[in-house]
């Protein structure tokens, strides 16, 4: 398999992009989504934005470098990645502080319904925020039910496109349609796919979305996320965290909230700069990619893998069609635990999700297929010699 991954990697028209990232000797990250590598780039844009926008140019910065735009800019460079117009993003505050932000607004655009749809196993941040919601009423419903529960009490579906531990898709654009026909507004968590994965969010009639910038677009640990809202919705939505920075005028200082138009209203408080900046080289380096590459190799990565570990003892919890999961691939195994720690201390960096999962993420953007065949050689290694009991 060696040989072939070699004669893949020779014939991968964005092979290059990897020596953009800064990846240490003799590791195989497989973990990317969880936490995207550092690009090179970002490296020296913190040291400009420090020393110079920060240490020289000081609170000017905030015109001089445009520090107050970045969250629309930053929002309409990620925008094309997830089937958005430029104005209908924006980068702010953590995955779980917008999807706050964005139940609330689903209930004020569709007042007299109380109940929010998901399903069981979401990712907990995700039914957190909707319990945290008081005079909401949580509703979940297993896949093969889901449209069945769309009924004219659900103000709100709520779901994760790609599942964060077995990687399985949703059809956006199906469930999208339900919702609507039933009444209800959708909001999508692309926390697992903006950057790996195809979304089109105005193609699929979303209506709400929420994102991580810190795992495919490799903005930096506990980078801000990003939220979308249609702009069918943009003169009408509130949202509850009703902060400086979302009002219309933030420099006037008036004493009565009054939201600006459109995604901005999602603002709340300062924008964090240097996160900013660090997401900001992460989505260019992304954008430069082109989603169209990364996810045909995201693909074939994985397809690859499949074949490398085809004899071994795991059950595929993932979907086998490429097209139907995330850029991951996870492996039910009674010592999944064990596994993981086994292959780290070989320098393969996975990671276990409980009870029973070993989940392995395939970041096109510098993984080579050399990468993805010595990664299956050390867990075929790892289970023929029992070496997870130690």
């Amino acid at each position: 398999m060696l040989d072939r991954a070699r004669e893949l990697d020779a014939a991968d028209a964005i092979a290059h992009f990897r020596e953009r990232f800064d990846l240490p000797e003799g590791v195989i990250y497989l973990d990317g989504n969880s936490l995207g590598p550092l690009p090179k780039a970002t490296r020296e844009r913190l040291h400009r934005v420090i020393d110079g926008e920060w240490g020289e140019g000081l609170i000017r910065s905030w015109n001089d470098a445009d520090w107050i735009g970045m969250p629309q800019r930053v929002g309409a460079k990620i925008a094309p990645l997830i089937g958005a117009q430029p104005h209908e993003v924006i980068a702010c505050d953590s995955v779980s502080v917008n999807l706050a932000k964005l139940i609330g607004a689903a209930l004020s655009l569709n007042p007299g319904r109380k109940v929010v749809l998901s399903e069981p196993g979401n990712f907990p941040t995700d039914l957190y925020m909707i319990q945290g919601h008081g005079a909401v009423e949580q509703r979940l419903a297993n896949r093969d039910a889901m449209v069945d529960a769309l009924d004219g009490d659900v103000a709100l579906l709520l779901l994760t496109h790609v599942h964060y531990k077995t990687g399985e898709m949703f059809d956006m654009a199906s469930l999208s349609r339900a919702a609507h026909d039933a009444g209800a507004l959708v909001l999508w968590d692309l926390s697992h796919s903006g950057g790996a994965v195809p979304v089109d969010l105005n193609g699929a009639g979303a209506d709400l979305a929420v994102g991580c910038g810190y795992k495919y677009l490799n903005g930096c640990p506990g980078a801000p996320a990003y939220a979308f809202v249609a702009e069918r919705h943009h003169g009408h939505f509130s949202q509850p965290l009703t902060g400086w920075m979302g009002h219309a005028q933030p420099f006037a200082f008036s004493d009565d909230y009054e939201p600006a138009h459109g995604v901005k209203r999602l603002l709340a408080g300062t924008p964090p700069v240097l996160a900013m900046a660090a997401l900001e080289c992460g989505v260019e380096l992304i954008a430069e990619i082109g989603m169209e590459a990364l996810v045909a190799k995201s693909r074939a990565l994985s397809a690859f893998f499949l074949e490398c570990v085809a004899d071994l003892d795991l059950d595929l919890v993932s979907p086998r069609d490429p097209a139907a999961r995330g850029s991951q691939l996870s492996f039910r195994h009674e010592n999944a635990y064990a596994l993981s720690q086994a292959l780290i201390a070989r320098g393969v960096i996975g990671d276990f999700r409980a009870p029973d999962i070993l989940r392995l993420g395939f970041a096109p953007a510098y993984l080579r297929f050399e990468d993805i065949a010595e990664a299956a050689r050390h867990l075929a290694e790892v289970l023929d010699t029992g070496e997870w009991q130690e």
